[in-house]
């Protein structure tokens, strides 16, 4: 008789159990979310916020984009992005990492730190800026360049799927920081690309 008490509490264990294994099998496919890119504005504040902690003046001197192939590509953004900050009083600057996924050549998931590198205001033909002076985000910039860009449409039609890639500093030429929306993997292997005002959002400038 005893044995026969325990049975309706025991079926009722089971029952509860059953019930819960489609929610925690749920909770893991929600959990197993493949990684997203993110967008040049987003990656810039992430690491931002970092550099601030390394010297609280920091200002940007550059920041691009690092495509990855193990990330579904979308436009407008990417998987990875490096950006170099300057600090004045310090005279040194210094290089993070933004990643959505841990990837080769010390690329690890989230915001990593290189080491300092000496600097100096004359440096180079970019020149550093703060980085509240970037207003205009990289998908916003790539509609700009496809929309306003010279034969852009044309350009596209013929290299569909072409990597888009990303480049933001401060070019003599222009008075503000520039987005330099490069069609192709870098500069160097391009041959078209757009320059985008990142205060304003302005069509600046077609290279090829």
């Amino acid at each position: 008789m005893r044995q026969l008490l325990y049975l309706p509490g025991f079926a009722l264990i089971l029952m509860l159990a059953a019930c819960s294994e489609p929610a925690n099998t749920t909770a893991r496919k929600e959990a197993e979310k493949p990684p997203e890119p993110v967008t040049g504005q987003s990656a810039l504040w992430k690491m931002y916020q970092v550099a601030r902690t390394w010297d609280r003046e920091a200002d940007v001197l550059k920041m691009n984009s690092i495509p990855l192939t193990d990330v579904a590509a979308v436009p407008g953004k990417a998987a990875a992005w490096e950006a170099t900050f300057s600090s004045t009083a310090k005279a040194k600057k210094r290089s993070w990492t933004f990643s959505v996924i841990e990837g080769e050549g010390n690329l690890h998931k989230g915001v990593f730190g290189g080491l300092e590198e000496a600097w100096s205001v004359q440096e180079g033909q970019t020149a550093a800026f703060p980085a509240i002076a970037c207003k205009i985000d990289t998908d916003a910039a790539l509609a700009t360049a496809r929309a306003k860009g010279v034969k852009a449409e044309e350009y596209d039609k013929k290299n569909p799927g072409k990597i888009i890639s990303f480049v933001l500093e401060k070019v003599k030429k222009y008075p503000s920081p520039v987005w330099r929306v490069i069609w192709g993997e870098s500069v160097s292997t391009s041959d078209y690309s757009v320059y985008v005002d990142a205060s304003t959002g302005d069509y600046l400038e077609t290279l090829h």
